[in-house]
């Protein structure tokens, strides 16, 4: 499932030509594609925030929304914790992890499910 997010407006976007078909959103595709079905169980699905200005999977996991967010330029990935309520410091995002555009999609793929496995985000 893939959702777009835009002046605060969440919605479904379908398949086809509403779908976009930035490069950004065709490698979220593609890591989405590799993921194991362990991470497909919590429910990922490809988010396009245009507020946030980033593309990526989202997973919904049991201790709150989890992002790998999609590199901008020569950037690296990152996977992001987004907060439900703000922490004591303000936050809403915590930056978990961080590693570079070298692997192909089905190394992402694996890197970030072994992550959120072993990190006790996944059952």
């Amino acid at each position: 499932m893939e959702i777009q997010i835009s002046e605060g407006i969440v919605r479904r976007v379908r398949g086809g030509k509403d779908a976009p078909m930035t490069g950004l959103a065709v490698q979220a595709r593609t890591i989405a594609n590799f993921l194991p079905l362990l991470c497909q169980r919590v429910g990922a699905s490809i988010v396009h925030n245009s507020d946030a200005n980033y593309t990526g999977i989202r997973f919904n996991t049991r201790v709150g929304p989890v992002v790998l967010e999609m590199p901008m330029g020569d950037g690296p990935y990152r996977l992001v914790h987004e907060l439900i309520e703000p922490d004591e410091k303000g936050r809403t995002e915590v930056e978990m992890r961080r590693f570079p555009q070298i692997y192909k999609p089905r190394g992402v793929a694996h890197i970030t499910a072994e992550f959120l496995r072993s990190r006790g985000f996944l059952k």
